[in-house]
Parts: structure tokens; sequence; C-alpha cells
């Protein structure tokens, strides 16, 4: 009986341990990491695929329409008082742009920058670059910088492939107000100038490609495609370069994709400042070479921005202001 008894306990056990190893395996393995706290792997990568970790957090960031709003990160830009807090600043200070938030995902381009985007917000996604170090700031047109424009190309067409449309933002964008109502009905791929010459159809204005609205559909994945594609053709430019080359070939005619230019006066910047308080959604640090000068401008953005809001509480009426910037952001 003994004997027996002492069986029955080894295999119990060896079921145990077989049924919690295949429970760590099949479940907590498969949990998205993305909790929203400061703890964080020691490695980006996870045991989940690349694509089931996209899949979650944009279904879980998506809007009712399919339509996330996105932005990249790296370690120089998620630093404590740089720019991604006054990134998030600018939603909490304008007018209705809160409830953009849960739909916002974090594109970390390094483990610092997921950590950082962890330990403040939920919608995190650790992007995987093959062993370049996207950490430190990038310098307008070195190497590295060309790396990681076209790494985030590949991504969003990434985005479009699973069907999702998005709100590409660079994170030293301003949002001032909802610019939903402002994108064109028909556009399948609208863009911010950085000069805007009164004609949303004529795309010789001075595009800026760090803040445009994309749909998901045919159109815009093999436009995506063929111009992640075309970086082979065109060595040493950056995404926008590139843009500017393909926009009116053949392919893209043939494709039918249909682009529109929103105004500065809605989408500003640094470049040509929105002249009108009342209408402006958005304000980039365009125009503009160095860290700590865009730190300095962006701050002034916000401040200038929360002077109109008190003014206007004040007089009960929309007034005009005017912009302190550039600074140090010298065109």
């Amino acid at each position: 009986m003994r004997t027996l008894m002492l069986s029955l306990l080894v295999i119990a056990g060896v079921a145990l341990l077989y049924a919690v190893t295949c429970y760590n395996v099949s479940v907590f393995n498969l949990l998205p990491v993305f909790r929203g706290s400061s703890e964080h792997p020691s490695n980006i990568s996870t045991t989940v695929s690349d694509e089931i970790m996209l899949r979650t957090v944009l279904e879980k960031a998506a809007m009712g329409n399919r339509t996330v709003i996105l932005t990249s990160l790296n370690e120089a830009w998620a630093a404590p008082g740089s720019i991604i807090e006054l990134f998030f600043e600018s939603f909490w200070t304008g007018e209705n742009t809160k409830r953009f938030v849960e739909h916002l995902v974090i594109i970390a381009l390094d483990e610092k920058a997921y950590a950082r985007c962890r330990s403040m917000h939920v919608n995190c996604y650790p992007l995987k670059t093959e062993g370049v170090d996207f950490s430190t700031e990038k310098k307008f047109m070195t190497e590295d910088y060309l790396k990681m424009v076209w790494r985030k190309i590949e991504f969003l067409h990434s985005v479009l492939e699973l069907g999702y449309s998005f709100i590409f933002t660079d994170a030293d964008v301003i949002w001032f107000r909802d610019p939903m109502p402002v994108f064109h009905p028909e556009g399948d791929v609208q863009m911010s100038c950085d000069y805007f010459n009164g004609n949303p159809d004529y795309l010789s204005n001075t595009l800026n490609t760090g803040f445009k609205y994309v749909r998901s559909n045919e159109k815009t994945r093999r436009f995506y495609k063929y111009w992640y594609e075309s970086r082979k053709a065109h060595p040493g430019m950056h995404d926008q370069e590139v843009f500017n080359l393909i926009k009116g070939d053949q392919y893209v005619r043939e494709i039918g994709l249909r682009f529109k230019l929103i105004p500065t006066v809605y989408f500003s910047g640094i470049c040509q400042p929105s002249r009108d308080f009342n209408r402006v959604c958005t304000m980039h640090a365009n125009c503009c070479i160095g860290l700590q000068h865009k730190l300095n401008d962006m701050r002034v953005m916000l401040e200038d921005w929360r002077m109109y809001r008190v003014l206007k509480e004040m007089l009960n009426s929309t007034h005009q202001s005017r912009w302190r910037v550039p600074q140090k952001c010298r065109v």
C-alpha cells in the first residue's frame, strides 16, 4: 500500500508539473505586454510574434472607424523634460483633444523609449530595428536618420495591411484641436505642408510627411509598398524626398491614389505659422534643427496657446493672437 501511495504521488506531481508548464507556455507567453507600468523586459522583443503584438495594440487603440493615431519615439525624445512630455501636454491643453490619447499608439524605437512609454502610456509598440541603434538624437540626413525614417515607412505599410487607417504625427507636433473635420472626405493620403500656396491638389506645395492622414485601402497599401521599395532607386534620400520624386509616377496615377494637402492655417508649423488661432489644429516644430531648439519653441507654442485660451474665456469670444515663434528655431 505504501509503495502504491508513493507511486500515485509521483504520478500526480509529474502531471501537475506538466500542466503548469503547458499553462505557462500557452497562456502567459501569449499575453500582450502592454500594461502601462514602469516594469519592462530586459529586451524589447517578446515571445509573441510581431504581428500578434501589433494587432493587439492597434485593436485596443482604434477608434470606431478603425483609425489610430501613431507617433514614434526614441530615447532622446523620451527622456524626462524632453519632446514626449510636451507632446502629451498639448492633448491636455487643447480643445477637446484629451480623448485622442486613448487612441494614440507610441512606436518605441529602442528599449529605453519603450520603458518610458510604458511608464506613462498604455498603447506602446516596440519596433524591431535589426540591431540598429535608434536611441540617440539622429541628425538630419545622417545614415542612422535615413535608416530610421525608412523603417517607419515600412512599419506604416504594415499598419495599412492590417486594415487600419492612421493619423501619423511626429512627436514634435503640438495638438490644439480635433483635425478630423479638416480632412477631405475623398482624400486617400492627406499631408501637412511647410508652405502652402492655396491649392490642396497642387503637389508642388512644400509638403511635410511629419503629419498625415492615410486611409487603409488597396490604393494606399500599394502606394506605401511602392514608396518603401523606391528607396533602393534613390539611395541617400529620405522618405520625403523620395515621395516628391514618385508622387507623379505613372504607377501612382494608375493606382488612382488621391492626394490632398492641408493648408497651414489648420496644420501649421514654424516654417509658416497659422495666422488664425481660432482655426489652427496643430503646430509642428519644423524648419528647426536641434533638440534643444525644438524644445524651446514648443514650450513657447504651448504658452501662447494657453494665453489664447485664457483670453478667449475672459472675452467670451474668438480673437486673434500672435505666435512668438520662431525663437531658437530660425529658418
